[in-house]
């Protein structure tokens, strides 16, 4: 029986190579540490929008001394590429229209990202109440469809526990859910009927 060789054996294996591309401190233990997290941040900015907390985190993780860190952080404040404010409002408008999530959870993710109180309340403002249970409904219409053979307690189970998990409250979820599959019940009766006519 023939012994197993190592695929490396017998050959030198260069180091690997840092998988991170943004981990610049150890690449260059001499850079000016302000140009590092200048980098680093450019880099996370060039990906996404994100929250001064997400910046100073990344940085801090990097191993960037605080004081590089905050003043490269109040520059970019100044220049208006770190904006908690703009981000929070930007992050919630998408977060309801591209996932119909519910002020409560855009609230707890904003907060999750180091966002303060009164940015999130400046931010959810324009979508709470009608625009959020506009949201709600359009998420309903668009799950009912595809309900059609369920019974209208599964279907109403279902719903709620969808709008639940977005966040959206337990009385406005029964009500849009309620409305809904009584309306969905509603039209299949007149088209069951509608052949005696």
């Amino acid at each position: 029986m023939g012994r197993l060789r190592s695929a490396g054996a017998g050959r030198s294996v260069p180091p690997a190579e840092p998988s991170d591309d943004l981990d610049d401190r150890r690449a260059d233990p001499d850079a000016d540490p302000e140009e590092v997290a200048r980098t680093i941040c450019l880099r996370l900015l060039t990906t996404r929008a994100r929250s001064r907390a997400e910046l100073a985190e990344a940085l801090t993780a990097r191993s960037v001394p605080a004081s590089a860190a905050t003043a490269v952080l109040d520059r970019l404040a100044a220049v208006g590429l770190v904006d908690d404010h703009a981000f929070a409002g930007q992050y919630a408008r998408s977060r309801q229209q591209d996932r119909g999530l519910a002020v409560r959870e855009i609230s707890r993710q904003l907060r999750d990202k180091g966002i303060d109180e009164e940015a999130i309340t400046a931010a959810v403002a324009d979508i709470a109440g009608d625009a959020e249970a506009e949201a709600a409904r359009q998420l309903v219409a668009r799950k009912l469809r595809s309900m059609a053979r369920l019974t209208p307690e599964v279907k109403t189970r279902r719903l709620v526990g969808m709008l639940a998990r977005k966040g959206y409250p337990p009385s406005l979820a029964f009500s849009i859910v309620q409305q809904a599959v009584g309306r969905a019940s509603d039209e299949a009766v007149d088209d069951e009927t509608a052949w005696l006519a």
